[in-house]
């Protein structure tokens, strides 16, 4: 295969666009005066890279609904477990200096009178094993339901109502105080990441960079696997499962694959998220994250990875403005945005871009000489 399929030229500016601003941002941040209109200022970094945490969410939601048709509601639950990952592994670097002064135990095991460390907890005080539970737990979660689900046949609404009680029933869970996870408070005040201040500005740059790169990498990834032999029949699990069935193809296989990666790639966006908004807590498993998952793919553009990551940002930002001037209104505005979308844009913003950029080189006078009429002799 050659790169050219690989990276098209909207993919291509995609990666310009995010890997520049990975760097031009930081780079404002730092060497440009607070005086100047193009200096980013210190408070947007962190919200700007939950942006980039959320546009490499939606490009895994965007995997298993744009190109395998299967309608996720319980993405959210990958992301939290990703969260929940690194933040166990933000909490158990604390030691001493908690409230309780406790070196082993967080505060918060301390005040609910643990007399251990539980036995899950274990090794998340290592870098190297926190990150590799942020993708083996998703991961593992993700083929145990993927398992059962895909070999039933279990398919549409039937499956997204399935994904939306996974995470339903962690959300649950992880309320519980006896579960091990910080109950209702969840898991929060973080003091540091591999040694480094997590407040200071050095490291939010740092963990904005390495969003930008995690999501151009997220984008390579899913963008090589769909152009592939195999993201031809996933295609083809996606507009006709029984008939690709027929053909010989385990469908289940196709489809636990690209679930699995998915989540993984949740996972993974759960895991920068985390310390650049200092919290991780069960609300982040709540349905409504989920669904809230889906409307970013359907406004940015359902099957193209590169509108889900567009249509993330988009909400997002619309949805810090809307908090800050009518929070009240901001629900009403996300239902308004998700029903105008599905019926007047189904291809959503990248498609409607599309579709004006064909309008205008259509009515574009052609440059081709016409061609002379040659003289009779």
């Amino acid at each position: 295969m050659n790169r050219t399929r690989i990276i098209d030229r909207t993919g291509g500016i995609f990666l310009i666009v995010v890997l520049a601003a990975g760097v031009l941002i930081p780079a404002s941040n730092l060497l440009l005066p607070a005086g100047n209109p193009l200096h980013v200022p210190d408070y947007m970094i962190p919200l700007l890279g939950k942006y980039l945490c959320y546009a490499l969410l939606a490009v895994a939601v965007d995997l298993v609904w744009g190109y395998c048709g299967v309608l996720s509601l319980g993405h959210g639950a990958f992301f939290a477990l990703g969260g929940y990952a690194m933040g166990m592994y933000l909490m158990r670097q604390i030691g001493s200096r908690g409230v309780y002064g406790n070196p082993v135990l967080p505060d918060f095991m301390v005040f609910l009178n643990y007399k251990e460390l539980p036995w899950f907890w274990e090794g998340f005080n290592i870098f190297p094993f926190a990150m590799l539970m942020v993708l083996v737990v998703p991961g593992a979660l993700a083929f145990v339901f993927g398992w059962f689900a895909f070999r039933s046949r279990v398919t549409g609404v039937y499956l997204s109502i399935i994904t939306q009680a996974m995470t339903f029933a962690l959300m649950l869970a992880f309320f519980r105080n006896d579960m091990g996870f910080g109950g209702n408070n969840g898991l929060t005040d973080f003091k540091d990441i591999l040694g480094f201040p997590i407040s200071a500005p050095s490291t939010r740059l740092t963990l904005f960079f390495l969003s930008a790169v995690a999501l151009a990498a997220g984008y390579l990834l899913c963008r090589a696997l769909v152009t592939s032999k195999y993201g031809k029949v996933l295609v083809a699990v996606r507009d006709a499962e029984s008939r690709t069935r027929f053909l010989g193809y385990r469908v289940e296989n196709y489809k636990l694959v690209a679930w699995v990666l998915s989540a993984m790639l949740a996972g993974v966006a759960g895991a920068l998220y985390v310390p650049q908004v200092g919290i991780i807590n069960p609300s982040e498993f709540a349905p409504a994250q989920s669904i809230e998952m889906v409307i970013w793919v359907a406004v940015g553009g359902r099957g193209t990875l590169v509108g889900a990551a567009l249509g993330a940002l988009i909400v997002n930002a619309g949805k810090t403005w809307f908090t800050g001037v009518l929070p009240e209104a901001w629900l009403f505005a996300l239902g308004a945005l998700f029903v105008l979308v599905t019926l007047f844009l189904p291809k959503g913003v990248l498609g409607l871009a599309a579709s004006l950029s064909e309008k205008w080189k259509a009515r574009r006078p052609s440059s081709a000489p016409t061609p002379s009429a040659t003289p009779a002799e």
